[in-house]
């Protein structure tokens, strides 16, 4: 098979600005406190793989620029701009500006060309327009891009969107409306966006930015290398039997309960790992001074998910050979919609997520068992309620910033993405998606993205972003590929 670097890139065949069908009426939208910090970042970039559709390019592209206009009109501040006023509020016009709509043609490229390979084929990031885009630039440029690509035998649709505009949650709901609105044009769509800005996210604070706005936090051109390891479901409830210490079921047995192994010693050695000043964890403590530690007779059950994460965090920290007394860290992308009181809705329209850190060195990473790093993360998630969830807007407040992505100090993973997103439900009419990728967008070492596998049925599939000779180490790592498979 030829390298992706030899085949040619997409030929543009056209490039046309699409409208909402319908005016809006909708007042300006107030970026919130998880709005705000976006403005640092890269557009979204995620698109789905489908087989060829059985309908010509000049019924196709009227069809699909069709189900835009039509979903726009359901989602108004996606044909937008950003605007600031003179207090330094930043805020979405939903003023109908519209959204670029670019169709490609790669007819070099197979779909077996693209999902063969080990490593994700560098061509994908052709398939996203606005590439390495920083969301504050959405003042002057479109909030957001849809890119059609025809392969030789497949198709390829790539959003890029304004980070400062949607989360994961927000994007995907969009991404299905689309795809519904193509296929079954004459039929409602349930799950209607939500534009409230009446919660403790709206703030009076002001974020203040350098003149030509912020700049993205890491090195965009570092040398970095990206598969897809999938966690079938059987490897995953093995996984998972082994993290809560059960024994996984034999000849058709019952899982058997095994005697716990964590002692009182080592829940307060958790709590001193992760007990800098200002980590979750230790905030945890002091709201809930009433809170009895830990004991023998407690079973915390870990998730599926929070297992995955463990061996991951404790595969990626052994790749590094990193000293053990290096402090580690593991950030997860926490949706705050059903945290804070009152609740968001479910289809809240905008940024509803918090970054929370989990510490510990990697000397502790590598020696204790996958248990107990899988009791550091679910802590803290578990310890993220509505009252952490005000913690963290406050401390914003009292120093507004922008999100710092990146891994400075070599020792961090980022988990962002959800392998509960509805990504596979994108049937624009002619079959679900043969696969899901991301472009380059804010992409670094240690920047790890959770999919939903796509069979259905529990699978889990990781995008790995790493250095390439940490990924080279990951790659024969015995404990991570008892479990993960590379996806083909």
């Amino acid at each position: 098979m030829p390298s992706s670097a030899s085949l040619s890139a997409p030929t543009l065949l056209s490039k046309c600005t699409v409208f909402p069908d319908q005016t809006s009426t909708m007042a300006n939208l107030k970026l919130s406190v998880s709005d705000l910090p976006m403005l640092s970042c890269h557009y979204i970039q995620k698109g789905c793989l489908f087989t060829q559709p059985n309908i010509p390019s000049h019924t196709l592209i009227p069809l699909l620029k069709s189900a835009l206009s039509r979903t726009l009109s359901l989602f108004p501040p996606l044909a937008g701009r950003l605007t600031t006023d003179s207090n330094g509020y930043v805020y979405i016009a939903c003023n109908d500006a519209g959204v670029d709509f670019i169709h490609a043609n790669a007819a070099a490229f197979r779909v077996c060309d693209l999902l063969s390979p080990l490593d994700v084929p560098e061509c994908f990031k052709e398939f996203f327009t606005f590439d390495r885009k920083v969301s504050y630039t959405g003042h002057y440029s479109p909030i957001l891009a849809v890119q059609v690509t025809e392969l030789a035998d497949g198709l390829f649709i790539g959003c890029a969107v304004n980070h400062a505009v949607t989360d994961g949650t927000s994007f995907w709901n969009f991404f299905n409306t689309f795809a519904h609105l193509c296929r079954a044009s004459n039929k409602s769509f349930r799950n209607i966006p939500d534009f409230s800005r009446e919660s403790a996210l709206i703030s009076d604070a002001v974020l203040r930015l350098p003149e030509g706005g912020p700049q993205v936090t890491f090195d965009s051109h570092a040398p970095l290398r990206e598969r897809i390891f999938s966690f079938s479901r059987e490897a995953i409830q093995k996984l998972k039997a082994m993290t809560n210490n059960r024994r996984w079921p034999e000849n058709n047995g019952t899982a058997v309960e095994l005697m716990r192994k964590q002692s009182n010693d080592q829940f307060h050695h958790a709590k001193e790992s992760n007990g800098k000043a200002g980590t979750i964890l230790e905030n945890w403590f002091k709201v809930n001074s009433n809170s009895k530690p830990q004991t023998v007779t407690e079973t915390v059950e870990i998730s599926s998910f929070q297992s995955v994460c463990a061996l991951l965090w404790r595969a990626v920290t052994r790749a590094r050979k990193l000293p053990a007394s290096k402090t580690t860290t593991f950030r997860m992308a926490v949706n705050c919609r059903h945290r804070i009181e009152p609740k968001l809705e479910p289809y809240y329209f905008g940024n509803a997520i918090q970054s929370v850190p989990t510490y510990a060195s990697a000397g502790d990473v590598l020696s204790r068992d996958l248990r107990w790093c899988a009791e550091q993360l679910n802590a803290n998630v578990k310890a993220h309620d509505d009252a952490m969830v005000r913690r963290f807007i406050d401390d914003w407040e009292q120093k507004p910033r922008c999100f710092p992505l990146g891994n400075p100090d070599g020792a961090s993973i980022t988990m962002g993405s959800s392998p509960r997103f509805p990504m596979y439900d994108n049937n624009f009419g002619w079959g679900r998606p043969l696969a899901v990728r991301s472009g380059r967008a804010n992409k670094f070492d240690g920047k790890i993205s959770a999919f939903p596998g796509r069979d259905g049925t529990g699978t889990v599939d990781l995008e790995v972003v790493l250095a390439p000779e940490t990924m080279e180490a990951l790659e024969s790592d015995p404990e991570f590929t008892k479990y993960a498979t590379c996806q083909l």
